[in-house]
Parts: structure tokens; sequence; C-alpha cells
């Protein structure tokens, strides 16, 4: 059980310069708060451009993003028209790597239906855009946890995935410490991650995040010929008692 503290509160709202802005005075001397304190550590880099790697875009307009980086990309909703760049992340993932547990590619339409549902939902899907003609370079969105039971109604699950180019530059953890902002305001309790246990570049991403390990589920998938196991990881947004 947690005590009832003020826990650090990570501002993906208030990026400058590609980097969170996090009032220290907010930070408390539990067990929580020093994780979270890691964690604000870790967001504070995201903006960084790796050194001697490669820019990916180029030439940064002003628009309104929800966090702004350097390299010359924005992290912002997404719209209907970045369904094909977020479908061909998707297929690729799915074609090359066992982050996700499937074999058959999706449809446009398919993923169409997949973004108006959140919509419905109210819930955000957010992407990295290449401002400059690059495209998306990944995309993140949560969604109910366990089918939407009642009791769930706190919790969600969230999923992200980065261009295969594009991997290894804090574009992923940009995602991640956006969506999670996101899911506080919702006033969501805890956001779920699932991760194949071989995916250890996710798995140490998360933590750096304030994700704890909390489940491994041996041989619970199978692709490309082989057993798969699965971690599962959770975050704790807040300390809210549950309504």
């Amino acid at each position: 059980m947690f005590r009832t503290r003020r826990r650090a509160q990570l501002s993906a709202a208030q990026a400058v310069n590609g980097q969170y802005s996090v009032d220290p005075s907010t930070l408390s001397h539990s067990l929580a708060s020093r994780r979270t304190a890691v964690a604000e550590r870790e967001i504070r880099k995201v903006g960084e451009h790796p050194a001697g790697s490669p820019e990916l875009c180029h030439d940064v307009r002003r628009v309104s993003p929800l966090v702004a980086n350097p390299a010359g990309w924005v992290l912002r909703m997404a719209e209907e028209t970045d369904t094909p760049g977020i479908l061909r992340i998707l297929n690729d993932v799915i074609l090359h790597t066992t982050a996700i547990y499937a074999d058959r590619t999706e449809t446009l339409e398919e993923r169409l239906v997949w973004m108006r549902k959140r919509r419905e939902w109210g819930y955000p899907v957010l992407v990295a855009d290449c401002i400059q003609g690059g495209g998306i370079l990944g995309f993140a969105a949560f969604s109910d946890f366990r089918n939407g039971w009642e009791g769930f109604r706190h919790t969600v699950e969230h999923s992200v995935h980065v261009r295969d180019d594009a991997r290894g530059r804090g574009i992923g953890q940009s995602l991640v410490a956006a969506l999670m902002e996101q899911a506080r305001g919702m006033g969501k309790h805890v956001m779920v991650a699932s991760i194949d246990a071989g995916n250890l570049p996710s798995i140490r991403m998360h933590e750096k995040l304030g994700f704890s390990r909390v489940a491994l589920m041996p041989q619970v998938g199978c692709k490309f010929g082989r057993w798969l196991d699965m971690v599962m990881l959770q975050a704790v947004l807040s300390d809210t008692p549950p309504g």
C-alpha cells in the first residue's frame, strides 16, 4: 500500500528545447518518489540528440507539438492522415520482429478502425513526426486493460513502436513519457506494458521511465517457430484513491 505523498509530475506538455521541465521541489523521500526521480532524470535526456548519429530530420518549423526535438521531429496527436505511416511501422514490426505476437499484417481499413475507436473512447494516439518530409517515425497509444472490465477502469495498457531506421534515438522513450502524462491527466492510476522477454532495449527503456517488472509469463506466445516469453511491467501514475 502506497503512503499518501506528493509525487513528482512529469510534464510532457512543458518541454523546452526538446527537454522536460521538472520541479524538484515536488520530490519526496519515499521509495516511489526516488524511482520517479530516476525516471525524471532519464526523461530530461529524451530531447538530446545522440552525438555522432545522423539526423533524421532538418529545419524545425514552428508548430504546436507536445514535444519538439532539436533533431527535427515533434510529438503530436495523430490524425487520420497519419494512418498509412503508422501502418507501415506496424506491419514491418509484425513481419520482422517478435514485438507483436501476430503473423498477419493489417490493412489500412483495419488500422483506421483502430484509430477511430480510440477517438471514440477519448484516448490519445501520439506520433513522432519528422516535420520536414521524413514521415512518421513512431507511434504510441493505450487502451483499457483487460477489455475494459469495470474494476480495471483506472488501468490502461499501452503499445509503442518506432520505425526501424529511427530506433535508439529516444523517440520511443519520448512517446511513452508523453503517453504517461496523457493517462495521468485522464485520472488513470496504472499503466501496463506487455513486452517480449527478448526485447531488452524496450524493457530497459520502460524501467528508466519508472516501470517495474511484475511478472514473467513463459511460453505464452509463439512466432517464427519458437515459444515466446512475455514480461509484464507496470507504472503507478498517481496515489489518488479509487473512485
